[in-house]
């Protein structure tokens, strides 16, 4: 009788704690939820930087989360030092599983300290070029100019060198043209700063302009040099080519087309 007893009053202890556990986990995670909503809020007010938010929110969330859990296994009856020794040693062993995670997380970690680009940058690095949409924890969203979504990981991004078109917010091109050796160079320079003084999508200031960068076999190339803002460097290169082509047809300026010499043995060079 006595062990029956035992059994229903210590049935009754470990089930009024189960009871009350659930209920401390259910109330929770609720209040946890209303919190992190509470802080983000607070953020947007605050102007926090956009690129951190996700990343604050996430921590705060799972260290929230981590003490609820460390309160239920209090209620429990659990030793909360054996409970951190086995959540340590869980860590450690899942830490070791997952080191390239963690190498993307402390990149991630990394990248919103320095912040070598933000949210809304256009970048290149890691052979993906465009715009970053977001700075997750693990890995970073970038939208390619074609519409694909790349998820480039944080830890070689922030090993690796990283091109910030928008920092700055200008960038110079470099677009090369050939023309014939018979042009007037000075016309055609004219020709070309004209018409990307024309373009309103082209900086006055710095002032674009046009160099000989190479005597080539078959032609005089130049380098067309205007400053555009970041965001339009997609666009301008391809818009810029035409308008100059157009333009010196105008001028009957040529573009000579590649030439070829074949050599046969005995004869004279055939062009």
């Amino acid at each position: 009788m006595e062990l029956f007893k035992l059994i229903e009053q210590n049935a009754f202890e470990y089930g009024v704690k189960i009871v009350l556990a659930i209920i401390i986990l259910f109330i929770g995670f609720q209040l946890i939820k209303v919190i992190v909503n509470f802080i983000e809020k607070g953020m947007l007010r605050s102007k926090v930087d956009k690129s951190i938010r996700p990343f604050l929110k996430s921590i705060i969330s799972i260290g929230l989360k981590i003490l609820l859990l460390l309160s239920v296994a209090g209620t429990l009856g659990i030793k909360t030092t054996s409970f951190v020794a086995l959540l340590a040693s869980a860590g450690l062993a899942f830490g070791l599983a997952l080191q390239g995670s963690l190498s993307n997380f402390a990149g991630g970690i990394l990248i919103l300290l320095f912040k070598p680009f933000e949210v809304n940058d256009y970048v290149s690095g890691q052979g993906v070029e465009g715009t970053v949409k977001e700075i997750q924890l693990f890995f970073t969203k970038i939208l390619k100019l074609n519409g694909e979504t790349v998820y480039v990981p944080n830890g070689v991004l922030a090993n690796g060198n990283i091109i910030n078109f928008t920092q700055e917010g200008k960038l110079r091109l470099n677009i090369p043209i050939g023309i014939s050796y018979d042009a007037d160079i000075p016309q055609v320079r004219k020709v070309i700063l004209n018409t990307m003084r024309d373009n309103p999508l082209i900086f006055n200031s710095p002032e674009p302009d046009v160099i000989v960068a190479e005597l080539g076999d078959n032609s005089v190339n130049l380098m067309v040099r205007p400053w555009v803002r970041p965001e339009h460097k997609p666009a301008i290169s391809a818009e810029l080519l035409e308008d100059i082509k157009l333009k010196l047809d105008e001028k009957n300026i040529e573009i000579p087309l590649p030439q070829a010499v074949l050599h046969i043995k005995g004869k004279t060079p055939v062009k």
